[in-house]
């Protein structure tokens, strides 16, 4: 939604217990690769430096960009750094000597590490390490080895995706606390990473201690190790007892987009069909995107598939599954497609406008007319997650804003993920990692190794489209 999309998320988050800052979206579209819903350049995101939840500029992912330094990233980095405002990172696969440029550029952390040997490189170059352990992403317990008395206070928490059942069940940021505590960091020290080290890394003087002149954003429990909090307390006020919220008025604006249609109908691209999905194969060795349970790096496999007829057609006994992303922000037509391995799908299709990041509808499926079905009903519902079986909808949570957010209340979103699991159950998903939350990042074009944008297929390492066929 452009810069139209960020002044939505800051109108709607005035008022809420807890501080919500901004950090500017740094690519958009995060590659010139895809098609995304907007572009947004440094005249439009210059303006937000002077709301006083903004901080920065978020993570930047278009690393190519910066090690080209070319002019639109360029411009975007100088601005932050003339406003004295902080830059994140996102350095997934950097080798040592590319990541000595990135820094240079003014970078300062970095959420990508997924082993001890890449913190460490972080740590050793003198950036915050944001350990992060969300939904499908789940690197806490690799990393925390390169932690040590000696850089601890260069480390910090992050989740980068979590979802709702999670964050219930779990928690958020205090869920990596006693992760970490189990895990043989002592308490002190974890929860020191959640705090005061998070303030200092975004120059935060005020906040991550509690002390004379700092604000009085504290939080009571009765045992240390198990994190269990009894009550918390924002700039002195009690905002919740024993997991209830105190008091809490809801702000007017967090349904503002509801009549604004130009957040509501989102999901824009012409009716497809089966023949739209069509792979066309020249030979039988293909490539393939090969999941990794709660990683957000993909293998690039290369597989023998059946390619009587010249068409692929997904194969549930070898796991093979059909993959698309059909771009439904300006009408283009364009729909990319490639074969997936990993969500072990028995039947059915599964479909979403949350895709990373330029949040396309994106389908994974064992035949096209489910596939067809499942882009179908998301543009009837303007955007959210389906299940669909024998061209039957088993389950559907609308997010009908952008596509992307939920304008009902959390009771009700809550209720229609547990939908969501019951239906990814009955047509054979995995359970031992989140098919939504994986699906929502084969789409990303920044993470290695092969992913999928509305114009094909994608290899990262190579950062250029590459053929279906694996010749």
């Amino acid at each position: 939604m452009g810069a139209k999309g960020i002044q939505y998320m800051l109108d709607a988050s005035e008022g809420v217990p807890f501080d919500f800052y901004f950090m500017l979206p740094s690519c958009v579209p995060a590659t010139d690769f895809e098609h995304a819903g907007a572009r947004l350049e440094i005249e439009d995101l210059a303006p937000f430096y002077r709301h006083p939840r903004v901080i920065g500029l978020a993570e930047v992912m278009n690393y190519p960009a910066v090690l080209n330094a070319e002019e639109s990233m360029v411009s975007k980095l100088a601005e932050t750094l003339r406003q004295g405002a902080k830059i994140d990172g996102h350095a997934a696969g950097l080798a040592a000597m590319d990541l000595n440029a990135y820094l240079t550029a003014g970078i300062r952390t970095d959420h990508e590490a997924v082993t001890a040997e890449e913190a460490k490189q972080r740590l050793q170059r003198g950036m915050y390490l944001m350990i992060r352990e969300g939904t499908v992403a789940k690197d806490l317990e690799a990393l925390i080895p390169a932690v040590t008395p000696h850089n601890a206070r260069r480390c910090l928490f992050v989740t980068d995706d979590k979802l709702l059942d999670d964050l219930l069940h779990e928690g958020n940021v205090d869920h990596n606390i006693r992760l970490a505590i189990s895990r043989g960091v002592p308490p002190i020290t974890a929860i020191q990473m959640a705090s005061l080290n998070t303030a200092e890394c975004f120059g935060f003087t005020q906040k991550g201690a509690i002390a004379p002149g700092y604000q009085a954003d504290l939080l009571f429990i009765d045992e240390l190790e198990a994190l269990s909090v009894t009550h918390v307390f924002k700039d002195g006020r009690l905002v919740a007892e024993h997991g209830e919220l105190v008091d809490f008025p809801v702000a007017a604006s967090l349904n503002a987009a509801g009549g604004d249609g130009d957040l509501t109908q989102t999901v824009r691209f012409a009716d497809i069909t089966v023949q739209d999905l069509h792979m066309p194969l020249t030979s039988s060795k293909v490539h393939v995107i090969g999941i990794k349970p709660n990683s957000l790096i993909t293998e690039r496999l290369v597989e023998e598939v059946d390619s009587t007829g010249g068409q692929f057609r997904p194969t549930v006994e070898q796991d093979l599954l059909k993959l698309a992303v059909i771009e439904r922000h300006h009408h283009t037509g364009h729909i990319g497609l490639a074969i997936v391995r990993g969500f072990g799908l028995k039947q059915g299709a599964i479909a979403s406008t949350v895709a990373h990041d330029s949040h396309n509808v994106i389908v994974a499926g064992t035949n096209d007319e489910d596939m067809v079905a499942a882009a179908l009903k998301l543009k009837e519902m303007q955007g959210g997650l389906v299940v669909i079986a024998d061209g039957q909808v088993l389950a559907a949570l609308p997010l009908p804003i952008a596509g992307l957010i939920a304008s009902s209340p959390y009771q009700d979103v809550y209720a229609g993920l547990k939908q969501l699991d019951a239906a990814l159950q009955q047509i054979g998903a995995r359970d031992d990692f989140n098919p939504f939350l994986m699906l929502s990042f084969l789409a990303l074009p920044v993470i290695p190794a092969l992913k999928l944008t509305d114009l094909g297929l994608f290899d990262v390492t190579r950062f250029q489209h590459i053929s279906l066929g694996a010749e």
